[in-house]
């Protein structure tokens, strides 16, 4: 008599299911991005243009602090940490672009406090450690090359950094450090705010899933960010003033790059 055992097959586990996180964009993938960040502006602009006047006040007065207690020589290595934490400041504005997608009306209430609860703080916190190590590491990489001479003050710091060994030797070690904490920050900070907003993932999940897709998109993720830096840039030479309209624009264009890689 034939046994049950030698009929029923053994138990196999099923193979995972193959994850693939290249969305296959173009390159030209982040202009489209800003071309629907600039409509989300200028849809109701009041209230995006409320909030990048507030970011450019906010930056005013923390500049003004450093300068009050005499923490100056970690302006731009917190100028640096600004592109840090820039995703957590826009999270009203991806609100306001999620609610216009969703034809719901937008108040600056709504984007002042948008729905995301505690996962949200714990996004905020990682990219806010960051920024707060990346500065630190800035200030001990000053100590490293200059040991305690005090800082020369801005009308030196260009001749100091650019014809001394140490002034090199700081520019250069400090250049990589600081694009190592950016790469990084970038890449879990890119999507998963939006990700948190949208989908209610919890902290980690979003930002293992915004390291994927930004690392499965590399080349229209490497161009984003370099359109990034840049309009910060031109806003930093305008005194902060520029922040008024390209901080809501990138914002809403962030929006838009999630949009795009999201997974039906």
């Amino acid at each position: 008599m034939t046994q049950a055992a030698d009929v029923i097959p053994p138990y196999e586990p099923a193979a995972p299911r193959a994850v693939d996180h290249n969305r296959h964009l173009p390159l030209s993938a982040p202009f489209a991005w800003l071309a629907a960040g600039w409509r989300d502006l200028w849809s109701n602009p009041m209230p995006s243009l409320a909030y990048g006047s507030g970011v450019v006040l906010v930056s005013w007065g923390i500049i003004s602090l450093m300068f009050t207690y005499g923490w100056a020589q970690i302006l731009f290595p917190a100028l640096a940490g600004f592109l840090v934490v820039g995703p957590l400041l826009a999270t009203g504005l991806y609100e306001k672009s999620r609610r216009l997608a969703a034809r719901k009306k937008v108040t600056l209430w709504d984007m002042l406090f948008p729905r995301g609860g505690m996962h949200l703080f714990f996004v905020g916190a990682v990219l806010m450690t960051l920024m707060l190590v990346w500065v630190r590491a800035a200030v001990l990489l000053y100590a490293l090359f200059f040991g305690w001479r005090a800082f020369p003050g801005f009308d030196q710091i260009i001749q100091t950094l650019l014809t001394t060994p140490e002034g090199i030797g700081l520019l250069a070690v400090g250049t990589a450090v600081g694009g190592l904490f950016a790469a990084f920050s970038f890449a879990i900070g890119a999507f998963s705010i939006p990700m948190v907003l949208d989908q209610k993932l919890d902290a980690f999940s979003a930002m293992g899933m915004s390291l994927s897709l930004v690392t499965n998109n590399l080349g229209p993720a490497l161009i984003w960010a370099a359109l990034v830096v840049g309009l910060v840039i031109v806003s930093l030479l305008t005194g902060f003033l520029g922040l008024i309209i390209i901080f809501p624009l990138l914002g809403h264009a962030t929006w838009h790059a999630y949009l795009a890689v999201r997974e039906e």
